[in-house]
């Protein structure tokens, strides 16, 4: 029997680089990680023992370490991105620690791939999208700190140790069987070939609604019947065999709320899809479990639900499948640490790809059905299933002083916006609880854009002229019968805002203006937009309609709130 190719996996996770080399046939001889979850996790689903518990910058200081790791015709390695990443502390967090982790993983190449009798075959690195713009194009021996290894094992110290320059690519997951689109670098080096070989795209994406028709339900009944992974034909279990899916992922109304503002509105970003467009691969699942972000991933649930537990964020299970891990890969830990493992991880798919083009270099048959573990081990497996509904009794609360600011929708360029601080004066986190709300209008999509303030009472200059659109008098009467008796005054609605629930027949700042929202879009405009002659209430001559609208809703709100405070 011909011996497999060996890998080595540093900076390993879950396992998911492994994973795709495993499918191609290769022997995973270990994997290291400082994380002892992902350690667990390794071992096991690659075999006792081989996942090792290691903090890798250990290995920086001694080159014998390193020497006396084992041999392996590949080296994979994913060095923690969070630095690198564009979503954190919006692309301005330290970079440092990411090139120090990086300059060790090269350092570990450098010497497996030079050392005398050498079997390194290929090696691959793959991190976010903007890492490559923080390493060196090329580093020598001495950069990697080597400079005596060098001299040791005859090269000069200055001499070029490893290349990043020309071998480095984005590869979108997406393209490569996930059903999930992901951007990543990836750099490295197949060695037969002198450089790193890019992996033929496939013709055809698969969407999110395939993955959701394939997998049973959350809400699904316990049962043995079988069922087949989306991704891997020749997997079939039971339905009680799979794990961490059938329990409630189902959000507070607040939280899908949040999201739902921040990508369908969001003052000075793009527009996204809420709930998911399942007619595309999946956006990048996340390591964290977040149901009120623009970068949350929210499906509409399975229960039925109005308000609390209309929509939900996806399972585990269901993230590991986008992520193109099998359905007998099994993660270690609580909700937290499964998430941040699956999210955390490299694409099987992905490196699956990688690992047929070192195959191919190598000479060996190409491996055209993944090689998948087929049976489920279950045992000490914390399993998150519980097939029950939710109970949402614990509404998610907001500190003391909590900013509030929202528009009810953007048209023309321009936001009418409710908020809690003076955004033109923003001087940062309050300390204290807000006692008065404002009315501001913005205009454009960015930070800096051009701003105006209105005060209490200004909607009473515009009454005239909103009774003189189509349905304005419908409008006005709206917002005075029945909706003004809903606004609170201004402390209770600061406070309506930090419990996120409504009270004693008052709604939360966001409910008042989904209910403005509401009122507007039912107004169809013969003319949509407005020309300002001599009364200027926006800064362009011609804006819509619907703004002028919401500029007395919204001035109208800050004006009761205010005034009954005051009272």
């Amino acid at each position: 029997m011909t011996k497999r190719p060996t890998v080595l996996d540093f900076f390993c996770g879950a396992g998911g680089f492994s994973e795709g080399f495993r499918q191609q046939g290769f022997d995973i001889i270990a994997g290291y990680d400082h994380w002892k979850p992902a350690v667990d996790t390794f071992s096991f689903n690659f075999g006792k023992h081989k996942g090792v518990h290691m903090d890798l910058l250990a290995l920086d200081p001694s080159d014998q370490l390193i020497e006396d790791l084992p041999d392996t015709n590949v080296i994979l390695g994913s060095p923690p991105c969070v630095s690198f990443s564009s979503s954190n502390l919006s692309g301005k967090a330290d970079k440092s620690m990411g090139v120090r982790l990086t300059k060790v993983f090269l350092k570990i190449v450098a010497i497996k791939k030079h050392k005398k009798g050498s079997i390194l075959s290929a090696w691959f690195m793959e991190n976010v999208e903007r890492s490559i713009d923080h390493v060196s194009k090329n580093y020598t021996f001495a950069q990697l700190g080597l400079t005596d290894w060098a001299k040791r094992n005859g090269f000069q110290p200055q001499a070029l140790a490893i290349g990043l320059k020309d071998d480095h690519v984005v590869l979108n997951a997406a393209d490569y069987g996930a059903p999930q689109k992901r951007i990543r670098a990836v750099a490295g080096q197949v060695m037969p070939e002198g450089k790193l070989i890019i992996p033929t795209p496939q013709k055809a994406y698969i969407p999110l609604r395939h993955i959701r028709a394939c997998l049973p339900a959350p809400n699904a009944k316990n049962a043995n019947r079988p069922i087949q992974d989306p991704l891997y034909s020749n997997i079939s279990i039971k339905l009680s065999e799979l794990t961490d899916q059938f329990y409630d992922t189902g959000l507070y109304q607040s939280q899908w709320m949040s999201s739902k503002f921040q990508k369908r509105d969001h003052p000075y970003m793009g527009r996204m899809a809420f709930p998911e467009n399942e007619d595309k691969p999946s956006r990048t699942i996340t390591a964290t479990k977040i149901g009120t972000s623009r970068e949350a991933i929210i499906y509409r649930s399975e229960y039925g639900r109005t308000g609390h537990g209309e929509y939900r964020t996806p399972t585990v299970r269901e993230s590991a499948t986008l992520m193109s891990f099998p359905i007998t890969f099994q993660f270690l830990g609580g909700e937290s640490t499964k998430c941040r493992l699956v999210g955390n991880a490299v694409c099987p798919a992905v490196s699956r790809a990688l690992a047929g083009t070192v195959r191919a270099a190598m000479g060996l048959p190409k491996i055209r059905r993944p090689i998948i573990r087929k049976k489920v081990a279950l045992v000490n497996v914390p399993d998150l299933n519980t097939f029950k509904a939710k109970v949402f009794d614990a509404p998610p609360k907001k500190k003391e002083g909590a900013r509030f600011r929202r528009h009810p929708f953007k048209d023309g360029n321009i936001t009418v916006t409710l908020s809690n601080y003076d955004i033109i004066k923003d001087h940062g986190e309050r300390s204290v609880r807000p006692n008065k709300w404002i009315t501001s209008v913005q205009y454009g999509n960015g930070k800096g854009f051009p701003c105006k303030r209105y005060p209490d009472g200004y909607y009473k200059q515009i009454e005239p002229l909103i009774n003189a659109f189509e349905e304005g008098a419908h409008f006005i009467h709206a917002i005075n019968n029945g909706f003004s008796e809903k606004i609170a005054d201004a402390r209770l609605l600061q406070e309506l805002h930090e419990q996120q629930s409504a009270k004693d027949g008052f709604y939360t700042p966001a409910e008042l203006l989904d209910k403005v929202t509401a009122l507007v879009n039912a107004i169809t405009f013969k003319e949509p937009d407005y020309e300002q002659d001599d009364q200027a209430i926006f800064s362009k001559k011609i804006v819509p309609k619907k703004q002028v609208l919401a500029l007395y809703a919204i001035n109208k709100i800050c004006s009761v709130a205010n005034e009954r405070t005051r009272l």
